[in-house]
């Protein structure tokens, strides 16, 4: 807004019985203006976010009972929860509930930054960084101050959306091509006639059959396959050099490293890293300015758990999934692969849930086939598109620190209760 002081306005050439007659009109309207912009709002007339890209709405307006959410936020507040640091749900496009926790994380790992850095000196060397001290908080659960929050493994379903992209743009042929060709540099690597046929398909679904483990071991033990990657001096080569373990394509298998594969294809294909790829074909479509992404010791971008947003902005690529791909009048990702994507085609052993591309697939009771679809990261970042009710629902937090963090079954049932 254009700022005038008084004395300029006097210096205008306009009688100065002018501005005496305009402020005394605004001054007899004033309360009339604000009767008005009341009633506006207890009729909820949407007004746009402060960042003009969400419009705001009541709850009710929206057929969401505010008591419901309250009550849960009122949980995150005392801490039943954890350490939760944001909570935001939209429906039908508009911010209906929107809430932030303040935790001292600074104290919290006072003790712990200094005892994980000892342990990974120990282990790496001087290929040990802070980036991937989990109790530094310069770098967790905020990027060094900022608002920008860590999303974690949510990383991966963003790196899915830009294959998806790339796919469409013609720059990689299809999910049935062989990686192998990308891999030029590590062919070595690919003397495993199982691994050879390794397809894009199979990365995209956690189906490579890759010998891997990141469930026996936290994320800050060495013995986590992840946590070992994280902290070597070539991920692409610390992957590609695990056996394998299963047929591409047999058995799901969660493995991080995947996702760091994604990185390098789509860099391949592209000449772009994935944050420059991010940020035109994305990022800049959905009006993300500020987002930070860490990349790995060769310069590659960190697909696997790198990127940090804010939670309005992490709300948007869920949204965008909700509306098959479509960000106002402009179709961002093709509606095929979104269907793709959600489609649960890949079980999960020992449980209900299933697998898209780089996204969980979470049942919900109400009959069948319907599903929550996540994205899911360390610490407790949840992403979750609930199609049947036009529900898009962001929860960020830092739950490391030996508290059991809530699952995607549990908040996402405590949401939908509030569906009138």
């Amino acid at each position: 807004m254009l700022a005038i002081s008084k004395d300029s306005l006097i210096n205008i050439n306009i009688p100065i019985r002018f501005w005496q007659w305009a402020i005394n009109f605004i001054k007899s309207y004033r309360s009339a203006i604000m009767i008005l912009f009341l009633a506006l709002a207890e009729h909820r007339i949407c007004v746009a976010a402060q960042d003009n890209s969400w419009p705001i709405s009541s709850p009710q307006a929206q057929g969401i009972n505010p008591a419901v959410l309250q009550k849960l936020h009122q949980e995150f507040k005392d801490g039943r929860h954890g350490y939760v640091d944001s909570f935001l749900v939209v429906k039908s496009g508009f911010i209906v509930f929107e809430e932030y926790y303040e935790n001292n994380y600074i104290s919290l790992t006072r003790n712990r930054k200094h005892k994980q850095a000892k342990i990974m000196r120990d282990n790496y060397g001087d290929l040990a960084r802070s980036q991937y001290n989990y109790y530094d908080p310069d770098w967790h659960p905020y990027y060094k101050e900022t608002r920008l929050h860590t999303i974690q493994s949510v990383s991966k379903s963003v790196t899915s959306a830009l294959i998806g992209i790339a796919i469409e743009r013609g720059e990689i042929p299809g999910v049935d091509i062989k990686i192998i060709d990308y891999f030029e540099k590590y062919k070595l690597l690919f003397q495993d006639s199982q691994k050879q046929v390794i397809t894009l398909y199979d990365l995209l679904t956690m189906t490579a059959g890759i010998k891997w483990d990141e469930f026996s071991h936290k994320y800050t033990n060495p013995l986590n396959n992840a946590a070992a990657m994280e902290n070597s001096d070539d991920w692409i080569k610390y992957v590609l050099s695990q056996p394998m373990e299963f047929k591409p394509g047999e058995k799901f298998v969660y493995n991080s490293g995947i996702a760091v594969l994604l990185s390098h294809i789509l860099h391949k294909a592209t000449n772009m890293h994935i944050d420059e790829y991010a940020d035109k074909f994305l990022f800049e479509p959905l009006g993300i300015e500020s987002f930070y992404w860490k990349k790995t010791p060769t310069g590659l971008v960190d697909a696997e758990s790198g990127l940090y947003l804010s939670a309005r902005d992490f709300a948007k690529f869920g949204y965008l999934y909700l509306n098959d791909g479509k960000w106002g009048k402009n179709q961002i990702i093709s509606p095929e692969w979104i269907k793709s994507t959600m489609s649960p085609d890949t079980s999960i052993e020992g449980g209900k849930r299933r697998y898209g591309y780089q996204w969980w697939l979470v049942p919900y009771t109400g009959g069948s086939n319907k599903w929550v679809y996540s994205g899911s990261g360390y610490g407790g970042q949840y992403l979750m598109v609930v199609s049947e009710y036009d529900l898009t629902i962001v929860f960020n937090g830092w739950n490391i620190f030996d508290i059991p963090r809530p699952t995607i079954e549990y908040l996402s049932k405590r949401v939908l209760e509030s569906v009138q």
